[in-house]
């Protein structure tokens, strides 16, 4: 039995939004939950698979955010469902470092075959990306002797003391909650959109590693840290040499540079991971979300001498590893394979951009329509000043909400609808949610 067959793919609305079941139990989550837990949707899941989330009341709502990218091979996978199945029959927590298993092991041989280059590569795995963000940068003070961390404008990195240092965005994820942790600097990134016609990849490279030396100096600087595509600071794809730029110049001043692909790796823009598209080959890639087909697991895997430069039992957690998610990192890697989901994600960026651009074309308040893969985006904008309209965006969100459509927002200004498809939906789905968006924006003026 495949995960399609016990969900029918197609949009349902079968009661006025939320539904009953998911008006009670929303009380419930009042009373219970602290409000700092915000929910996107009103509405309670029961069950998913493929393209479509069903909510208790019996309303099915086509799924274009993947649980914020995690979801890739699509919500219960087969192979994900009956590697698990096995895992936890035999046991389900042992703690690697004290009782280590095979499903680790595996998992980071994996994980040094798919990420960029043919060095030797070493593995530590954690719970979250955030968790694995911090970890990285602890691996390359450790091995820089180094403190500097350079991130960027409009990135995202978590939600721990370290990553919102390194979060651009105040609101929701930073405010109230400083002090940060020092040493981390900021430099402006590559935003084709926004930067002036004449600022390509190579020019914005050189204006970052200009502000990089003059306000932290490279012999300071153990990281570059940085989103091959921004996620939520808008699904910012660079100008082509960018990355390579800023990689190079990390090579020529000893600083590591850290490809944080939790939201753009695993399959999700057509490669396995994003940096691949700049044919940049990073020191040490981060990668969550869609690892493990909905189960929490993050690693951090590089170079070997980098990696191997933490002292035993400086890298770990109770958790990091868990056996459960092993087992589903397996089984996610053998299905995007063994379905050829990488070419799915091209078939999927081609059907995006398309409808997006049409809709670009005849309505002026679409500003930029990019991404890669099933990572796509369009940015909202005041016709008149160019100006991002956030109010735009929320409202053609919220209309896609209330017909059965779960789409997310993003960007620093909140302007930017993003598309992050399960690679296992079908062209119907995507067909149905596009005509859903299109009469969002006819209805919102």
């Amino acid at each position: 039995m495949t995960e399609l067959s016990t969900l029918e793919q197609s949009r349902l609305l079968r009661t006025p939004l939320p539904g009953p079941r998911s008006q009670e139990l929303m009380a419930r989550k009042v009373a219970a939950v602290s409000q700092g837990v915000a929910t996107t949707m009103p509405v309670f899941a029961a069950r998913a698979a493929g393209g479509i989330v069903e909510d208790i009341d019996g309303n099915r709502f086509i799924d274009l955010g993947s649980g914020i990218a995690v979801t890739t091979v699509g919500s219960s996978a087969a192979r994900v469902v009956d590697a698990v199945a096995d895992q936890v029959a035999a046991f389900t927590h042992t703690c690697f470092m004290v009782t280590p298993y095979e499903g680790y092991v595996a998992v980071a041989e994996q994980l040094a075959r798919l990420t960029p280059g043919d060095h030797e590569k070493r593995t530590a795995l954690f719970n979250s990306g955030s968790e694995a963000v911090e970890n990285a940068v602890k691996i390359a003070r450790s091995f820089t002797g180094k403190d500097a961390v350079v991130v960027f404008d409009h990135a995202y990195h978590g939600r721990t003391n370290l990553t919102m240092a390194m979060t651009a965005k105040n609101m929701p994820y930073k405010h109230g909650f400083g002090p940060f942790a020092g040493e981390v600097y900021r430099a402006p990134m590559s935003y084709p959109f926004r930067d002036a016609p004449e600022i390509d990849g190579k020019l914005a490279a050189a204006r970052a590693t200009a502000q990089i030396e003059t306000q932290v100096g490279a012999e300071n600087l153990a990281a570059v840290v940085i989103e091959p595509i921004q996620g939520e600071g808008g699904f910012i794809v660079p100008a082509p040499g960018f990355l390579a730029a800023l990689a190079e110049w990390c090579r020529a001043n000893d600083v590591i540079f850290v490809a944080d692909e939790v939201q753009s790796g695993f399959g999700r823009t057509g490669t396995w991971f994003a940096v691949e598209h700049d044919g940049v080959v990073p020191d040490l890639v981060v990668s969550a979300k869609g690892i493990a087909g909905g189960l929490p697991l993050a690693a951090v895997t590089g170079r070997a001498d980098v990696m191997d430069a933490v002292h035993p039992g400086g890298l770990g957690g109770t958790y990091g590893g868990n056996p459960l998610a092993c087992a589903a990192a397996l089984a996610v890697i053998e299905t995007i394979e063994a379905e050829d989901m990488l070419a799915r994600a091209r078939q999927i960026e081609e059907r995006l951009l398309g409808r997006l651009r049409e809709l670009q074309a005849n309505d002026p308040r679409i500003g930029d329509v990019r991404g890669r893969g099933a990572m796509i985006a369009a940015e909202f904008v005041d016709p008149a000043t160019g100006n991002p309209d956030g109010a735009v965006a929320k409202a053609v969100a919220a209309y896609a909400h209330s017909q059965g459509v779960i789409t997310l927002t993003c960007g620093t200004w909140g302007n930017v609808i993003r598309f992050l498809p399960p690679l296992s939906i079908s062209d119907e789905l995507l067909d149905d949610a596009l005509d859903v968006l299109t009469a969002g924006l006819e209805q919102v003026s």
